[in-house]
Parts: structure tokens; sequence; C-alpha cells
């Protein structure tokens, strides 16, 4: 969620939604959402993948929307062709990563518990973290993270908000137990809302962090705090080697980021939520400030750095990214679509939206290892969509 819920204009939100979804599919197509940036079209993909191609935001010149160049002289164009649901019953399915065998590991924000979940949806309690607290909006148990060297150390990381903080933890878990809880980076400020918590291991082998501004946009600029940036530290909660401050800080400028992913050429991606205007989809350095409070999607202000795609906030509040097959992916809450965006050797091709209003609001998604799929998590039973505990559900999205 971006931003604090209002319940009339929820109401009618959703009320809107369910109209123009029943409209669009008793009319066998999705009505396109016109974008910021280039005339938006409309179209159906192959299989049950409806898409709304818009030229949402900045479009580098350069950039081919078409065939998507990646290493090795390769083209790819796959899209999303068919889904399914892989498990339901779930209460805000937040955090996912995979372990060796292909299964995953699920965290659920508001009960505090972890789950393995395989391919076939075998779901499985593995247990629950302890020291974490709810904020009622945006905090709990959040991120996590499997360690690359699992088979060998058994840890995972964890991001959750406590009784006076956010913070990193590593607990163990040998496949069957989950133990040893230990904090590696505490004092991070917690609010009801923006907490960020994504974490994800770079190609780098060093952890990665998004954190939100706590509801205090000065801490954004602050490069003393840890709030409202991307943090960057090693498997003990060290600042990694090569981080641009001395600290774990990696960049400044972020106002709510909850996605992180790394395309072909080992770039990182990210998407923040924006405020009233717009949603981002940055590239991210090592140093950059990517603008809030001073920006919010596009400016001209010396030194901010600006996003490669912005949508107005009620196409995305995104929450989840990640990279597949030339594309990356972005799983919108407010905006209730799955976004794909090529990716280019020197920018980002045109948007395509996937699902708009047919699963709600959308909040994790993964490339599930060794196949061409995602994994794709709703979050209805979070403040924004209002609907009861075991509500949401995960779902496979075949990519051809």
């Amino acid at each position: 969620m971006a931003r604090a819920p209002h319940p009339f204009r929820q109401t009618r939100r959703r009320t809107l939604l369910a109209l123009t979804a029943t409209t669009a599919l008793s009319a066998g197509l999705l009505t396109a959402t016109t974008a910021t940036g280039n005339a938006a079209t409309t179209h159906r993909s192959a299989g049950t993948g409806h898409a709304t191609t818009a030229g949402s935001g900045h479009l580098p010149a350069t950039a081919d929307a078409g065939a998507v160049a990646l290493p090795g002289g390769h083209h790819s164009r796959s899209v999303p062709s068919a889904i399914r649901t892989v498990s339901e019953g779930w209460s805000i399915p937040w955090g996912l990563d995979w372990l060796p065998d292909g299964s995953a590991l699920v965290t659920e924000r508001e009960t505090f518990k972890i789950f393995r979940l395989t391919q076939a949806g075998k779901r499985v309690e593995i247990g629950t973290v302890p020291h974490v607290v709810t904020t009622n909006g945006e905090g709990g148990l959040l991120g996590l993270a499997v360690s690359p060297n699992w088979k060998r150390d058994h840890h995972i990381f964890l991001m959750h908000s406590a009784e006076g903080d956010n913070r990193i933890v590593r607990m163990t878990y040998d496949g069957t137990t989950l133990g040893e809880y230990t904090p590696l980076v505490t004092g991070i400020r917690k609010y009801n809302y923006h907490n960020g918590g994504r974490l994800q291991f770079g190609p780098d082998g060093y952890l990665y962090a998004t954190t939100g501004d706590a509801f205090q946009a000065a801490l954004a600029q602050d490069k003393t705090s840890l709030n409202g940036k991307i943090l960057r530290m090693t498997a003990e909660g060290k600042p990694a080697p090569g981080n641009p401050y001395d600290s774990l800080v990696y960049s400044i400028g972020h106002r709510n980021p909850q996605g992180l992913t790394w395309d072909a050429q080992g770039r990182l991606w990210e998407a923040e939520f924006g405020n009233n205007a717009f949603d981002e989809l940055n590239l991210i350095k090592p140093g950059k400030n990517y603008g809030w409070p001073t920006c919010e999607g596009q400016c001209t202000t010396p030194g901010m750095t600006n996003p490669e795609r912005q949508w107005k906030t009620n196409e995305a509040s995104p929450s989840g990214l990640t990279y597949a097959d030339g594309a990356v992916y972005l799983a919108a809450q407010r905006g209730q679509r799955l976004w794909r965006v090529p990716i280019t050797r020197t920018g980002t091709g045109t948007p395509e939206a996937y699902y708009t209003g047919d699963y709600g609001r959308l909040r994790t998604v993964e490339k599930v290892p060794g196949a061409k799929a995602l994994w794709l998590t709703t979050t209805n039973a979070d403040l924004g969509g209002g609907q009861p505990a075991g509500s949401d559900k995960v779902l496979r999205v075949d990519l051809r």
C-alpha cells in the first residue's frame, strides 16, 4: 500500500474496478489505461494473459519496444500466456525466495509465520518468527532471502518490524526447524506505513535491503539515516566493500521502495511507491540520489537521478519486481495489474499491463528457477483490499 487509505475512495475504487473488469471481460478484452507519456493501445495476448500497452513515463530514444537485445545476441519476446492458482488460503503473503529443491519459503506479514510451498502447491508451516509486531499498516514480517550458501549454512534472512524499530535478522532453517534468531541490522525507523522491507541477494553475493522513509520524508536525503535507502551488506550485516558512503547505504532519496531485481547484464532495478503523482521504476547505481522528497517522478533538479519509467499512482503502486526473459515484471497493488517492461541495453521498452482487475491487488512476483514462469502473490487481505484473512493466493504465470 503506497499511502494511508481513505475508506470512501477505497470503496469507490473497488466498485469501479469490478464494473470495469466485468465490462471488459464480457467484451473479450481489457480496457486500455491512458498512461503518462505515449498514447495507449489495447490488444489481447496469447492464452489468458490480457495486456494493455502503454508508453508510461520516460522512453529513451534508443529503446526497442520489440525484440529485446540480450547478452550473446539472443532476443526474447516471451509474454504471460497462462495463469493458474498454485495455492490459496493465504493472508498477505509478502516475502518469497527459493530453496535449492525448487520449493519456496513464503512469509505472511500479519501472522509472522513462514511456510514452505512446493511447486505442486503443498504448503507446510515451518515456524513463527519471534519479536515481530504489526504496525497496523504496512509493517510486520516482510522480506525473506535464502542464503546463496543455504546447503552449507542453512541461513535465511528476514526483515521485520519489532517493538522499537524495523530490523534485518538472520535465522537458521535446516529443512525442518526454524531457529537461531540473530539481529544483524537494528535501529531502522518504523511507522504504520513506509517501511520498505524487500530483501534480495545480488549477483555479487551481498544482501540488499529496501527501507522506507517511515513517514519522515527528510530521512531519505539524510546520508546518516538508514531510512529511505537501499542498503547493501555482508551476511553478517556489515557494510559491503565498495559501498559509496562507508556505511550500509548504497543509494538515497527513496520514499517507499519494495521491489529489487537484477537484469541479464547484472544491473540493479528498483520499484518504488510514489506519493500522489508518480510511482517509479529506477535503475540503481551506487551513491546516486533518486530524488525524494525533492522530486516525485522526473524532475530537472541538479543531482537527482530520474526514473527509467513512471506511472500514475492509480496505475501501479508497485511492490514486487523480478526479471525474466528480457523484461522486468512489476506487481501493482492499487493498479491491480502485472506490468511487463522490456529491458534493453540502453533503457526500457514500452510497458504492457496484464490481468488488470482480474486478481485484485498484487504484491510479490518472482521468477521460478529453471522455468519460463513467474510466481505472483495477491494482497487482498490487507487494509487496501479489505478482504478477510485467507483471501489471498499464490499464482503461477507461464511465459511463452
